[in-house]
């Protein structure tokens, strides 16, 4: 005799935890080994740096608390002042790197002819190393048999010792590290040129609208976000540099060409004293500046967001 079919009346098997979260979680994991390395290697650093900044420490002996006399001593410091008026420096005339590099970028997103060769030579600055852009630079200005000062020679002008003279030295590296940083602008401005939109470009021609009219406003708003990559990246190469005066003047003539980033590395790392403590209070100046300097920016792209 067969049994009755009793109908099921318990509920359904609930889906698992995972299943029912794993289109949220999911993102979470795939970004959690580069949130890892970056607490690792950069917040936690950021941290330490600031502690050891109230010790007098030599990298290897026992600390010695000091409080903000590291800090106190920075203020009649005139070496921190030089690097510091330095980095000023290079921080107003490094965001020239935008402007040029958004103007090569219109000039190659171009059809024409040998269009594929003018790309790679403003692109090969880019792939060099600033070790080689420094030894480049230090032949191109050398006093005896550069480049520059023959062709000074032409126009029967004497020779300019530039990296050797207080008042160019510092300008003189500048230009040669826009050399590359103009090529990485202009790879920023070439991808957000592709991504501009046809159909605004038609209906601005329509509208009659050429050359700056254009430019201004239908081409620069969309190229908002790689105008925004593009100042931050300047800034932090700006305030960082480093490798370029290492290699060509290394710090001279008299300490003139220094910025923040390699008085900080004479003061911690070189044969002055490793004074540790000395060094991280200059690092921690540095990171205000560029803090103040990205966040005032990231303010005034949100203000102007928020009008549109």
């Amino acid at each position: 005799m067969t049994a009755p079919i009793v109908p099921n009346t318990h509920p359904p098997v609930a889906r698992g935890w995972w299943k029912e979260n794993q289109q949220r979680l999911a993102p979470w994991l795939f970004l959690a080994p580069g949130i890892f390395m970056f607490l690792v290697y950069v917040i936690i650093p950021i941290f330490q740096s600031i502690n050891i900044s109230f010790y007098d420490w030599d990298g290897l002996g026992e600390k010695s608390w000091v409080g903000l006399g590291n800090y106190t001593e920075l203020m009649d410091d005139e070496a921190f002042y030089t690097s510091l008026k330095n980095n000023v420096i290079w921080l107003v005339l490094y965001m020239l790197a935008i402007p040029m590099g958004l103007l090569v970028a219109l000039f190659l997103n171009q059809t024409v002819r040998g269009i594929r060769i003018y790309k790679s030579l403003f692109f090969f600055p880019f792939v060099i190393s600033q070790v080689v852009v420094g030894l480049v630079f230090a032949w191109f200005y050398d006093p005896t048999y550069g480049l520059m000062n023959i062709a000074l020679g032409w126009f029967g002008i004497e020779p300019i010792a530039v990296l050797a003279n207080e008042d160019f030295v510092t300008y003189g590296i500048i230009v040669a590290g826009l050399w590359p940083q103009t090529a990485y602008c202009m790879i920023l401005y070439l991808t957000g040129l592709n991504a501009v939109d046809p159909e605004q470009i038609e209906a601005a021609r329509l509208d009659n609208a050429k050359g700056l009219k254009m430019l201004r406003y239908v081409i620069l708003p969309q190229l908002r976000p790689a105008t925004f990559i593009a100042v931050v990246v300047t800034v932090i190469g700006a305030l960082r540099s480093f490798d370029l005066i290492s290699i060509m003047t290394d710090g001279g003539p008299w300490g003139s060409s220094r910025v923040l980033a390699f008085y900080m590395y004479e003061q911690a790392f070189s044969e002055y004293g490793f004074r540790m403590g000395y060094g991280a209070a200059i690092a921690v100046v540095l990171f205000m500046i560029m803090m103040v300097y990205i966040a005032g920016f990231l303010w005034k792209m949100y203000r102007d967001e928020k009008g549109h």
